[in-house]
Parts: C-alpha cells; structure tokens; sequence
C-alpha cells in the first residue's frame, strides 16, 4: 500500500516542474477563450467599421458592375479597373484584419501567457505511433473535449433555433418591404442573433478557462517520490550537505582557533566554557571575543593558551554571559565593560610583575556581571556530543 500511495500524484507541481513545462511549451491554454475573443473584437470592430465598410463594399460592386464600351476594345483597362477595386477593397478591410490578427495573437496570453518553446517546435517521431494516437483518442482528456464540443454544439443550435423561430415573422416579411428598410431588418437581425450566439460562447468559455487551469495543474502533479528526488536535485544531497558544513565548520573552527595566541586573557567558567578576549588600546572601541567553545572546544582553547602562555582567568559568570552574549570577533556588550575591564587590568598588571616583580596582584573575585546575563540558570551545560553543533563554537 506504502509503495502505491508513493505512486499516486497527490503533491502540487513545484516551481521547477511548472518552469520546466513552460519550457517545452506546455502552458494552459482555452480554445474556447480564443474563439469568443477574436469573435467579440469583430463584433465591436464592425460596429465601429461596419458604416465604412458597407459603402466600400457598395462603391466597389458599383464599379465593378459599370461597364464602358472602352473595356470591350482593350482588355487591359478592365484588368487595371479589376485590380483597383481589389484594391480598395484591401485597404478598406485591412484595419478589421489587422484587429483581429491582434487579437488572435493576444489571446492566449490570457491565460498561460505568451511563450516560445524551440523543444515543442522540434519534431517528435513518438507522435506518429499509431498506438500512442489511438490511446489520445480514448483519454480522459479526449472524452472532456467531445462532451464539451457536444454541448457547444447543442447550445448554439438551441440558441439559434430560439433567435430564428423568434424573429421568423420579420424574416418572412423582408421581401414585401422596400430595399432600404430591409437592408436594416437583416441587420437587426443578424446583430441579435450574433450577440445571442457569443453571450452562449461566452458562457461556455467562462466554464472552459477554469476546467483547463485545473487539468493543467492535475496534470502537472507529483507523487511524493518525484517531489524527495526534485528536492534532492535541487537543494543537494542532504549527506553531501552535512558533509560541506562539518567542513566549514572545521575550517571555522581552525581559524578561530589560530587567533587565540593573539588574546590577552582566556576567561574560563572553569571547565564547560572559555572565551579569548583581545583588546588593543587605541584600536578597539571594546574587548573583541577571538574565540570560545564549549566542554572539549573549551578544553581545546585552555590548552592552546597554556602553550602560548595567555593567562587564564577563572571567572564563571563572566564566561558564560559573554559565550552567551557575544559572538565572534564582536565586541563584548556595553553591560560587561566594567567587569572585562577589570580583568584586563588584573592581566596588564601581572604582566608587569612578570617583568620588573613586586607586589602580586590578586586576582579579582567579585565582578560586576548582571544576573540578566548571566544564562546559568536557563541553558543548560552543553554536553560534548553537542559541541560540534553549536553555532557559537564554530561560527
């Protein structure tokens, strides 16, 4: 059962899976949109052009049908009279033409958008296996397009049908009434009958635009298989991942650890933290934390102080605020200036009886750290196996 439900394609298309259809040119599309949208710009357009282009019509089937006796004697005045009134014809249609090639270029960017795809361009021999024809023919998807070209079919002759048996008396009486008005009963009436038709168009188009949004998104699913390897191939191998990242970490790690010979003083809690403070006068507005680390990292860092003779100062609070507070190569927060000032001060001043020897200082005991900052009390001690994921060990 697992392995069916894996099969099955439950999952939304991602991104990629929909940027990589584009690609082949397979966008949702609507006949349906297409059609009753280069129908109703004709329409408007022969509202709009429909005086203009009745009196070219009329001027051209004038001289078309006016004949003089010059055309019997020289057959080519009448090839030039010809080719004139085709002509004019063209020019006078060419704005209605050239809406509705527009349009029709338009159109499909209604839904889905303009696209141009060299792969679906490229000619694919799979399309003329008969086999793979006949099971086209009897898809989901075909018998949707018959079921919808049936009931477009049956709503346009119902509507027709309406329109005519409604109007039969005007069109029966068109031959008793004079030229000019039934000029103007037959445009009524082919007005009517067109605005009926493409309201039904409309209709069946306002039904096919979602149908085909949600084929397109049917068609496009994954099962959660596709969706683990897509994810594989684009985010990478979570193994190789954790492998790059316990490298960089190491790297980070390495790094930080080559600046603890430049520390003044390494403050300790004593065993589970430590943090290497650097302090240049004149060139750091505060204490810089060069390194800290936690149980074995903490370890670590104590021991590259010893062998670098940094002087190791044991002051609980203070290293756990600031492991806690501040992170590397930043500055100490302002909260904790007195109490890093008095430490460095205690570390200048052993180095001086290092020197010249006199009265030892003590080291001090009772630092000014606020409790807020101190996180003894609400993180607990991190364990070693959690060393290698502390952000603040290797970041």
């Amino acid at each position: 059962m697992a392995e069916e439900s894996d099969l099955e394609k439950t999952e939304e298309a991602s991104p990629k899976r929909l940027e990589k259809a584009r690609e082949e040119g397979d966008v949702p599309r609507s006949r349906e949109l297409a059609t009753v949208t280069v129908l109703l710009a004709a329409g408007f357009s022969m509202l709009m052009m429909g005086a203009d282009l009745a009196e070219a019509l009329k001027l051209s089937m004038s001289s078309g049908l006016t004949l003089e006796r010059a055309y019997a004697y020289d057959p080519m005045i009448l090839l030039m009279k010809i080719s004139d009134n085709i002509y004019n014809l063209l020019i006078a249609f060419s704005p209605l033409a050239l809406i509705l090639f527009v349009v029709a270029i338009a159109s499909p960017a209604l839904i889905g958008g303009w696209v141009f795809s060299e792969k679906a361009l490229a000619p694919k021999f799979s399309k003329l296996n008969p086999i793979n024809g006949l099971s086209n023919m009897f898809s989901k998807n075909s018998l949707a397009e018959l079921i919808k070209s049936i009931g477009k079919a049956i709503l346009v002759s119902v509507v027709s049908y309406v329109v005519i048996v409604n109007d039969m008396e005007s069109i029966l009486s068109l031959s008793l009434m004079p030229l000019s008005q039934s000029i103007a009963e037959v445009n009524d009436l082919l007005l009517f009958s067109f605005l009926a038709i493409v309201s039904v168009l409309v209709f069946i188009a306002a039904i096919d635009v979602p149908f085909q949004l949600y084929q397109y998104a049917e068609k496009l699913k994954m099962t959660k298989e596709e969706v683990k390897r897509e994810s594989k191939e684009s985010d990478g191998n979570p193994e190789i991942k954790s492998r790059i990242r316990q490298q960089q970490r190491e790297m980070s790690r390495r790094r930080m650890m080559s600046e603890i010979p430049n520390a003044d003083v390494v403050i300790t809690n004593p065993t589970h933290y430590a943090v290497a403070i650097q302090y240049k006068e004149g060139g750091m507005k505060a204490p810089v934390v060069v390194a800290k680390g936690a149980d074995a990292v903490a370890l670590k860092i104590r021991e590259i102080a010893d062998e670098h003779k940094i002087l190791i100062v044991e002051s609980p609070k203070l290293a756990r605020a600031i492991y806690a507070h501040t992170e590397l190569e930043h500055e100490i927060p302002e909260a904790l200036y007195t109490a890093v000032a008095e430490i460095l001060a205690y570390v200048f001043q052993m180095r001086i009886f290092k020197k010249d020897g006199g009265h030892q200082p003590e080291v001090p005991n009772t630092l000014p750290v606020p409790d807020e900052l101190d996180p003894h009390s609400l993180l607990p001690l991190p364990s070693v196996d959690d060393v290698s994921n502390e952000p603040g060990a290797f970041a």
